[in-house]
């Protein structure tokens, strides 16, 4: 016969659902996709996930055609796959349970290293694909030091509701002492809670989260590294689909593979601008002013290194798709570029984004209830699925249990999400 739950411990069960959403901070912020798990097992857990369109606009006077206007508009994915598969297993043996706390604390235990997992796996893919770089000189510790991020955000054109901000401990740290200080007398209510429970809040636009945990950014090794933007590999083509000999594949257009001088030194992860290539903005195509920043996602060899987001200058010959996705204007072209590494001195990561650039996937496991072992499965609001087992080994006289999450994560549009590094 198969294993039952006991009262009490279906009450741990819900006590730990409850703390696991609450501890789930990162995925409250960023948005949900529900797949269908069926469709899901036969393409390798893979979908792929539509891009924002950008659509272009002309002049256009009542009683002259615009026949000739007409464009075609190209719809842009990203792979996003179900591929992380955690799972927190630990045994009790029949003298374990005479404390009856003991499995209660083995629960909370499991429930925060899964929650974690999940708060990791997005805070990693934040840190590594976005590609806003925001470099500050000196460390954390005023206003102008996240405005920043807003401003670089502002400027390209994303949205601007739903932003959000992650900061180490350290650096969000040295913000509230920054805001303690605003009103050296207090009933300030923003000084106070600085002062009183080092609490930051909104920030420029940004909703911002203290993170106990954060990722690092080494100091770029690479020096004296050029690229050419006289070329095609500055006009980058976006394509919705590439024809193989199976016929045609989507295409992923977040990364590009460019050619440099040398790429020695150089790391996944570093960030970078380009010499005469500015950003513009994505809707309207006007140029900011400002260098465009780029973040390597690999090295391929000694002058081949891959890059998000891809140079999509739109300057000789451009196709609809150029032009609807234009992101630089190059306003220098050149054979030997120069490229400038922004992060010259080692410093943690922290990241900003805007809710749709980020994604969360769940995924569900089909346990079988009749295969001997007790299940309980719940949801959290985000989607998120917790699955308890627990089976009885009579020899030993010992029960295993383990609580299983499963989820993907993907980073939809890097262009809207990027990294705040101090110390530069």
């Amino acid at each position: 016969m198969a294993n039952s739950f006991s009262k009490e411990e279906r009450v741990a069960f819900e006590d730990i659902l409850e703390g696991f959403q609450d501890l789930l901070v990162l995925s409250r912020h960023v948005s949900v996709y529900n797949t269908n798990q069926t469709e899901m097992a036969r393409t390798n857990d893979t979908i792929w996930r539509p891009m924002p369109y950008i659509a272009q606009s002309i002049d256009s006077t009542p009683g002259t055609s615009i026949s000739s206007s007409y464009q075609n508009m190209t719809q842009l994915s990203v792979p996003s796959t179900i591929g992380f598969s955690k799972t927190v297993p630990f045994t009790m043996t029949t003298l374990d349970l005479r404390d009856a706390l003991q499995e209660n604390r083995f629960g909370e235990s499991a429930k925060q290293k899964l929650a974690s997992d999940i708060n990791v796996a997005i805070m990693n893919t934040a840190a590594a694909q976005g590609t806003l770089v925001v470099p500050i000189g000196a460390a954390a510790g005023d206003y102008d030091d996240v405005s920043l991020c807003d401003t670089i955000m502002n400027e390209q054109g994303v949205p601007d509701y739903d932003r959000f901000l992650g900061l180490s401990s350290r650096d969000y740290n040295g913000l509230a002492g920054n805001l303690s200080q605003a009103s050296r007398s207090f009933g300030n209510a923003k000084s106070d809670k600085a002062y009183e429970r080092n609490f930051v809040g909104m920030v420029a636009g940004f909703d911002t989260y203290k993170f106990d945990y954060a990722n690092r950014i080494g100091v770029a090794a690479g020096s004296s590294i050029t690229i050419a933007t006289n070329g095609s590999q500055a006009d980058f083509v976006p394509q919705a689909t590439s024809t193989s000999v199976g016929g045609q594949i989507n295409v992923d257009n977040r990364y590009q593979s460019v050619v440099v001088s040398s790429t020695t030194g150089i790391v996944a992860g570093d960030a970078f601008t380009i010499d005469g290539v500015e950003a513009v903005h994505h809707i309207t195509k006007a140029s900011t002013g400002q260098l465009k920043t780029y973040r390597v996602l690999s090295v391929t060899n000694g002058t081949t290194m891959v890059i998000s987001p891809p140079i999509i200058g739109a300057t000789n010959s451009p196709t609809d798709a150029e032009l609807q996705y234009k992101n630089v204007e190059v306003v220098t072209e050149s054979a030997t570029a120069a490229i400038t590494f922004l992060n010259t001195g080692a410093s943690a990561i922290n990241v900003f984004w805007q809710k749709d650039s980020l994604e969360i996937l769940p995924g569900r496991y089909a346990i079988p209830a009749d295969a001997g072992t007790a299940v309980m499965r719940a949801t959290t609001d985000q989607g998120v699925e917790l699955v308890m087992q627990k089976f009885y080994d009579i020899d030993s006289m010992t029960i295993k249990y383990r609580l299983d999450t499963l989820f993907g994560v993907v980073n939809k549009q890097p262009e809207m999400s990027g990294i705040l590094i101090f110390n530069q």
